[in-house]
């Protein structure tokens, strides 16, 4: 026996389809909403990218 068999039973292991599907989903599906109204605890973040030289 290896010492990576028998650490986790067959009921402890995660499933991939369970609570989560791989994939990309459509923007407007996920972040966009037209009709949300701000709150004052609400925080904006900004951020700059600044390409590297290569080497």
């Amino acid at each position: 026996m290896s010492c990576r068999e028998g650490l986790m039973s067959p009921q402890t292991e995660t499933k991939a389809s369970v609570g989560f599907k791989a994939g990309v989903k459509d923007y407007k599906l996920t972040y966009y909403t037209p009709d949300y109204e701000t709150k004052d605890t609400d925080i904006l973040a900004a951020f700059r990218v600044t390409p590297q030289p290569e080497f």
